[in-house]
């Protein structure tokens, strides 16, 4: 590194949505924690979201944002109706209704969630949770919901991407890429191994009665 360069550490607990804003698209169980959701809220954002918007865009966007998730009250309103949508003139001259990033954002976490919430790691190696009254979804139909939701987080992104070509003077920043359509694909992602304490034991027997991952190898 050159002597002109120079780094800003990060601070705050980065997030453009939060748990609460996702219940109002999907139906989560209460006993998801909500700092359990907040980490695929942010694999999303880091791994989903980021690439697509360009990074010079998602870190300008990431400023106008507090620790708790609630954007700024001085945020600008271009950037007030990129996250939360907006009626506008496209480039045909045609009123549009844009829905915002929220969506976009929503559903690559509950991607994220669907893939990494059905296998937990434990103190003796990954497991498979079983339930009393119900059946552990497949491998297979597991990826075909993960496909699912990405499938509807892709719609959701091409809306942002066509909002942002039409209205590219109020967002220089942005810059389109076609590998970013690769990226967002439908498949299951990569994940890392969860090892946080969100795992432990809840004292809830259908949480807590997990099958060993080893029987499905």
């Amino acid at each position: 590194m050159t002597d002109n360069q120079t780094t800003t550490p990060l601070s705050g607990n980065w997030g453009i949505i939060t748990p609460a804003i996702f219940q109002q698209f999907e139906d989560i169980s209460i006993n998801v924690k909500p700092e359990r959701l907040q980490v695929y809220i942010k694999k999303a954002q880091e791994l989903d979201l980021k690439p697509f918007l360009s990074y010079p865009l998602y870190y300008q966007l990431n400023k106008y944002f507090e620790a708790d998730g609630q954007m700024k009250t001085d945020t600008p309103q271009v950037y007030k109706n990129l996250v939360n949508g907006c009626e506008y003139t496209d480039r045909s001259g045609y009123i549009s209704r844009y829905e915002g990033l929220i969506p976009t954002l929503v559903y690559f976490t509950f991607a994220r969630f669907i893939e990494g919430n059905g296998v937990h790691y434990t103190a003796t190696g990954p497991v498979i949770k079983q339930y009393d009254n119900a059946q552990a979804v497949s491998t297979q139909d597991l990826t075909r919901l993960v496909q699912q939701q990405r499938s509807v987080a892709n719609a959701h992104a091409n809306e942002v991407e066509k909002f942002l070509q039409d209205k590219q003077n109020d967002y220089p920043l942005w810059r389109y890429n076609e590998r970013n359509k690769s990226a967002r694909q439908s498949g299951p992602r990569i994940r890392s191994v969860d090892r946080t304490n969100f795992n432990d034991v809840t004292g809830i027997a259908e949480i807590d009665n997990f099958l060993p991952l080893d029987i499905f190898l």
